[in-house]
Formats: structure tokens, sequence, C-alpha cells
């Protein structure tokens, strides 16, 4: 019997109407577009504005249009890993409800949280649950509102977060594709460089924390580049000699979009050309928990199966790692 591997078979994605652009910050913040695209990339942002509308909203959106694409019956879905940093509310799991929201009544769901390398976590764990037999369809979306976290009046965050959403489904291949290799790394002494202060247990929210903006995200910029620069270059470059992979073996790299920097720094260490660097962070800033799906479904006609994609990304806490996957299909 061959063996069982966890194979990315359809996409899905959802990004709000609303643009905010470079332009329109110059009039919120001391900044101008110069600036913020010679630093990040970025040169806007789409924001979730409509009020009542959350992560769960984007979340359902981009399911959906897996769903429809795939013709695909949500029941069929055996489990809804939600990744994201921004859950609708505290305690009650986003995922359960965009499960039931979707129609996914057999499924059992639950949220991950890595920050912005939640959705590569959620790879993983989505590929365990494949390959161990039990499941044959695993729905992971990663989803995130980063604009209810955002101070829009701190330029160090407001010029680099949007918001937006990207699923993805999991299923058993026997053909050798899909995932087949993983660096998950982590490290507790990034928890004060990027982060949200209050909140949670140690300071609960109260008229004192939300008059200091402690509820809002904080990023200490310089710190948190230098080490998403080489902890993902690092992992990207160990992978690849994990596996015998010469730059000429890769297709594509799928790295997470906090800043295009960044994402040309693990491009070179790994030896490969620029037409080999999948980015769209001009389009949608750093949409967290959604960066790597939102490039998968925006170039999903270029992936051809058999591709080899190397998947990357950086977060708070620090969390980081790189995925090893081989493409399971041909649009």
């Amino acid at each position: 019997m061959n063996k069982i591997t966890a194979a990315i078979t359809a996409v899905g994605s959802y990004v709000p109407d609303f643009v905010l652009s470079n332009q329109v910050l110059e009039t919120l913040v001391d900044t101008n577009d110069e600036w913020i695209t010679t630093r990040t990339g970025i040169k806007e942002r789409r924001l979730l504005k409509e009020e009542g509308q959350g992560t769960s909203f984007m979340a359902i959106k981009a399911a959906q249009n897996l769903l429809e694409k795939a013709n695909l019956d949500p029941k069929d879905i055996d489990l809804v890993i939600m990744a994201t940093a921004t859950p609708d509310m505290p305690v009650a799991s986003t995922g359960v409800y965009v499960a039931t929201q979707i129609g996914a009544t057999n499924a059992f769901a639950f949220d991950l949280q890595a920050a912005c390398s939640s959705f590569l976590y959620g790879m993983s764990a989505a590929s365990a649950y494949i390959a161990s037999g039990k499941y044959k369809k695993v729905l992971l979306i990663g989803s995130d509102k980063m604009s209810s976290i955002i101070d829009y009046t701190d330029r160090a965050t407001c010029i680099i977060f949007g918001d937006g959403a990207g699923a993805v489904l999991f299923e058993p291949n026997t053909e050798g594709l899909g995932l087949q290799d993983e660096i998950l790394k982590s490290d507790g002494i990034g928890r004060e460089f990027l982060k949200i202060e209050a909140g949670g247990s140690i300071l609960p929210a109260s008229e004192e924390t939300v008059k200091n903006k402690q509820h809002f995200v904080f990023q200490d910029g310089k710190t948190v580049f230098k080490y998403a620069v080489s902890g993902m270059a690092d992992v990207s470059e160990k992978i690849m000699e994990r596996n015998n992979l010469s730059h000429d073996d890769i297709n594509w790299l799928v790295a997470h979009q906090a800043n295009r920097r960044i994402i040309d720094a693990t491009a070179n260490r790994m030896g490969l050309d620029e037409a080999k660097v999948l980015i769209n962070i001009q389009k949608y800033g750093n949409t967290t928990s959604a960066t790597l799906p939102l490039l998968l479904s925006d170039f999903e006609n270029q992936l051809k199966k058999g591709d080899n994609i190397i998947f990357a990304a950086f977060g708070g806490g620090f969390t980081w790692g790189a995925i090893y996957l081989k493409w399971a299909y041909t649009k």
C-alpha cells in the first residue's frame, strides 16, 4: 500500500471591498507612499468596514468560494481548522461557528493561533490528520481582521496590516504529492517584541487599558525584522538541504507577506530567481493568517501538478517555519 500524504486539492479566498491606499494613509499619519513602498512593498490593503462583521464573515466567504469552485458538499468535510490571531470573540471558537455556517455539520472544528505562522502550523496539523488515515477532507482556513486591533494613529503598524481570508482543502494522496517535509520553530524571546499587551489573563480589559491603547498591536519593528529575516531564510535553506533540493528544483516560494525585504532576503538565501517568488503584498499588505492561502488563490492558475513549493512564515511569539509541498493538480 502506498504511503498516504496530505495534498492540497482546492483553494478559495475572500478580501473586503474597501481599499486603504498609501495615499489615504498619508492623511492619517506622518508618512508617504514612497516611504511605505520602499520599506514594505505595500501599496494598498483591504479593510472590512461593515459593522458587526468579523473574522468569521471573511472565513465563511473564503470557504464558500472553495466549496463552490470544488463542487464540494460541506457535509463531506471531516475537520475545519481555523487559523487566526483575531477570533470573533474570546472563548467561543470562531472555527466552530464557521463550520456550522458553511454547513459542515459532520465536521469538528477548532482555532489555531500562532500569530503570522498560524496557517503554516495549520498545514502541519491538517497534514497529520490526513496522514493518520482517520480523516479524508480537512478544510484549513486562514482569516484575520487585523483592522480590529490596529491603531490608525500609529504609523509603525497601520501601514502594514490588512484584512482577508483564504482556505485550502487537504485530501489523501498516494502519488507522492502533497506535504513532504516541515521545519517548525518557536522561541518565547519574541513575546515582548510583537504583542497586544492587554485583554488577556495577565492584564484584563479595564478603563485604563483602553485609555492607554493597550488593546492594539505593538511591534518593535527593527527587532522583529531582524529575527524574521534570519528565521525565515534559515529554515527555508535548511529544508532545501534536507530534501536535496537545489534552486533549480524549486518552482515557487510561497512566503508570508509581511515585508517585501524579508521575502527578498529569503529568496536570495535560497538562490531563487525573482520569477519564482509569489508576491501580492502590494495589494493586501500583511493579512497575518491569510497571506499564504491568498497567494495560492491569486496564483492558482500558474501552479502545475508536481510543482515543488516551499512555504515559509514568521510570526509573533516568535513562531516560524518552512514546509516543502508538491502541488497536486493543474487548474
